[in-house]
């Protein structure tokens, strides 16, 4: 017989029931026990018939799509064609790819009052508090930022940086790195928009007995209303200052024996003053760092001989020193890997409709799949896999080989796993069955 391949193997169908994602049932059974199939039937419209889908099933299914790796509304199909797996964790049925289209569309819909949007903002902030009120912690820092969507969407409109798309707004916790409150937001919206309510939105869903002690973010919400009100809630802040001709001013009257580098060799120098703005009812501390301009005679007359980065914080100086203040704010890049994770690692840097409305929906429901992703983690495995992204546990976990069949009345899923991993898979198992015999705790 002539080869006609590289590799002498044949590749052939089966009906046997099999599957590639065996470890997705593991996250199906977390989502379940926590309550997202209750919960989305309560708060979001029921079908117009008898004939619709209930909102659990878009919601869980869209969710299972997107930590399964899904990537696009047509990925629905992937879920479909996992006829066993869907079975075994009770998810018989699928949607269409236009069907969760239409049914996106239909839930943002302003005509009837965005009823979806807002029973997801519900779904959210309840899952949220389920996983908040079992991580042992009372105070929390708040990282605030904008985040661009690239799309070349019928209703896209232009972002500061010229692309056509979207800039939602996202509030994290940094200690349980949960998506506390996002708001999708219009490409042409500015991210220093809205930044004091942003802050008290997400304030609003902190559970009781918790409480934002910190805040940070960037030059976006460097705003008096904002400081404001973090100084009348009692919150610390390092906010990234706007380096206006106020700021700038009060740069040039730092005493040039005030500039130390905080570690020796570092490149670089740091100092500080007392600032204010117009409407601050307080004083703020201004830290500054800055950096020799490499080739510098080159911006001679322009820029001056320096980089310079300001940070204003209300910290006292017995709390933190010029020193730890930033190097606490730079903590704040951390929140660019949270965002990477809810674009990259959940689908959410691409949209899959035309109209912003029904993409809102859609971010939404991305983000409530990233929160269940960092509950799982938290809730359910054990601690060496808190760190690790949903790419490697798509990698570990999720891609596991099985087959689906039936024993003793009771289905069982034969996985291609060592002795070790099937420990593991029972422990999560066993955690995921005590949270949902009290998801509220």
């Amino acid at each position: 017989m002539i080869q006609q391949t590289v590799l002498p193997f044949k590749i052939e169908m089966t009906k046997e029931r099999l599957t590639a994602h065996g470890g997705l049932a593991l996250m199906g059974e977390f989502n379940h026990g926590i309550g997202l199939r209750e919960l989305t039937d309560q708060f979001l419209p029921a079908p117009g018939s008898n004939r619709g889908f209930n909102p659990s099933v878009m919601v869980d299914s869209l969710v299972l799509m997107l930590q399964g790796g899904g990537r696009s509304l047509e990925d629905l199909r992937e879920l479909k064609n996992e006829e066993g797996l869907m079975k075994l964790i009770d998810r018989e049925e699928i949607p269409e790819p236009n069907t969760a289209g239409d049914w996106l569309r239909k839930m943002g819909d302003p005509r009837s009052g965005q009823m979806g949007l807002t029973g997801l903002d519900k779904v959210r902030d309840k899952i949220t508090e389920r996983i908040l009120r079992r991580d042992g912690i009372t105070e929390y820092t708040l990282d605030a930022d904008a985040t661009e969507i690239v799309g070349e969407k019928a209703d896209a409109l232009f972002t500061y940086n010229g692309n056509k798309g979207y800039m939602p707004m996202l509030g994290f916790l940094y200690e349980t790195p949960v998506c506390l409150y996002d708001e999708f937001r219009e490409g042409n919206v500015a991210p220093g928009t809205g930044q004091k309510e942003f802050y008290e939105e997400c304030k609003r869903r902190i559970p009781v007995g918790k409480r934002i002690r910190n805040y940070r973010a960037d030059s976006a919400s460097y705003q008096a209303g904002l400081f404001n009100q973090l100084e009348e809630d009692g919150v610390r802040y390092g906010i990234t200052a706007d380096q206006d001709k106020a700021v700038k001013s009060a740069i040039v009257l730092i005493p040039s024996g005030d500039w130390k580098e905080p570690v020796r060799g570092c490149g670089y120098e740091i100092a500080e003053t007392v600032h204010c703005m117009n409407e601050t009812k307080k004083a703020f501390r201004l830290v500054v760092k800055r950096e020799v301009r490499r080739q510098g005679e080159l911006f001679e007359g322009k820029d001056g001989q320096y980089f310079y980065h300001a940070v204003a914080a209300n910290w006292l100086g017995e709390e933190k020193d010029t020193w730890e203040v930033l190097k606490w704010h730079n903590q704040r890049g951390q929140a660019e890997n949270f965002n990477k994770e809810v674009k990259v690692g959940f689908g959410m840097e691409r949209m899959p409709c035309g109209q912003t409305h029904a993409n809102a929906v859609f971010f939404r429901i991305g983000v409530l799949a990233y929160n269940l992703f960092i509950g799982f983690k938290r809730l359910s495995c054990p601690e060496s896999w808190v760190k690790q992204t949903i790419a490697t546990f798509r990698w570990k976990m999720v891609q596991v080989a099985g087959r689906i069949v039936k024993h003793a009345g009771e289905a069982v899923l034969k996985s291609m796993i060592d002795l070790e991993k099937l420990e593991l898979f029972k422990g999560i198992r066993r955690k995921s069955f005590e949270l949902s015999l009290c998801p509220d705790g």
